[in-house]
């Protein structure tokens, strides 16, 4: 096709130009231009088989122009409008030089008819080339600049991601290390118990936000979390926590759950209780926070930089696939979340020995 496109199209294109040409002409005259002298017919094919070569010759050296000059411009249609006009003025140029003296100097010269079809036929056939050949270029223009996009985008995406997840880190850590400074002075046993179930909780921090966990491990890091707080919580706290155990084998992001339980406990007050209730219903995970709260004297921030960030990732991670809906009462606070679990195929990225010491130290 490249050689019939380089060596055969011109004339091709050549002739289709001139037949039109002849064809128009004759039904404005009334001649027939097969009972003109076939030398003169010949003669007038071979300029505009010439006029075939030339023109798209030129056609593509002015590609090669344009590709280079202007390949960094972003206004694709200013950058087609522009190779329009050029395209145009050099058809206009060709068409004037090489066939407009063939109607000048042959019949009764060239009249007005002769002007307007031959200015208008091959300037209509050169757009319409252009138009075809140009048509794959800018297409893999568009395809690549798309991809680059989203290329671009998806980087953006996962560093926001990572920042969510260092802004994440600090908040935990402080709050961990002030349970675990105020326990060492009562209870040094149980101290080394706290830091051995904060390193886990740390480990299990470092693993990977874009692969997808079982919940079952989300749920073993709440309890280790739980069982942390519990030592700087006081005795009279009420923690009720209903887990489905159909979630086990569901798939999440990792971390997801967290924030939630670690609000509750931030902010619980009041008359101190919270309850935790995780479910699997019409094929979606639905976890539902509540903490009490003192009775309401002035409007406050419902949550803190967990449940921000938490929404936002939500909206990276389940674009269109959840739902999060925050709710303040006068003693109560509460916080659901609903997502479409992701397949269970995966890859796990947690090994066997890390599960077997999370469920012994859970």
């Amino acid at each position: 096709m490249s050689n019939f496109r380089r060596y055969y199209f011109p004339a091709v294109y050549g002739l289709t130009t001139y037949f039109s040409i002849r064809l128009l002409l004759d039904t404005v005259t009334g001649m027939r231009f097969w009972e003109r002298s076939w030398g003169l017919n010949l003669f007038e094919i071979s300029c505009c088989i010439l006029f075939g070569y030339l023109l798209i010759g030129v056609h593509h050296y002015l590609y090669r122009y344009f590709d280079k000059r202007w390949a960094d411009m972003g206004d694709y249609k200013k950058r087609v409008l522009k190779e329009i006009g050029v395209i145009s003025l050099m058809t206009i140029l060709f068409q004037n030089i090489l066939i407009l003296p063939l109607a000048a100097f042959t019949d009764d010269g060239a009249q007005w008819y002769d002007v307007a079809d031959i200015n208008l036929v091959p300037l209509l056939y050169s757009l319409i080339y252009y138009g075809v050949s140009r048509s794959n270029t800018f297409l893999e223009a568009y395809v690549n600049n798309k991809t680059k996009l989203q290329e671009v985008m998806n980087d953006q995406l996962q560093a926001e991601l990572k920042f969510l997840k260092s802004q994440l880190h600090p908040h935990f850590i402080f709050n961990a290390l002030n349970t675990i400074y105020f326990q060492m002075d009562e209870d040094v046993n149980a101290a080394k118990k706290s830091v051995e179930q904060f390193s886990e909780l740390l480990r299990y921090q470092l693993y990977d936000q874009q692969q997808t966990v079982s919940i079952r491990h989300e749920i073993q890091y709440l309890h280790s979390f739980i069982n942390l707080q519990k030592v700087r919580a006081s005795d009279r706290l009420v923690l009720n926590l209903q887990l489905d155990p159909d979630l086990y084998d569901q798939q999440v992001y990792p971390l997801l759950l967290f924030p939630l339980v670690e609000n509750a406990f931030k902010y619980v007050g009041g008359e101190y209780w919270i309850n935790i209730h995780a479910s699997l219903k019409h094929d979606r995970i639905h976890f539902v926070v509540e903490n009490a709260i003192p009775k309401i004297t002035m409007p406050t921030k419902a949550g803190g930089i967990g449940l921000e960030n938490l929404k936002r990732r939500l909206e990276l991670l389940y674009p269109g696939k959840h739902t999060f809906e925050v709710s303040k009462a006068e003693h109560t606070f509460r916080v659901a979340l609903s997502i479409q679990p992701e397949p269970l195929t995966y890859q796990t990225i947690i090994t066997e020995d890390d599960e077997d010491q999370m469920r012994h130290h859970g």
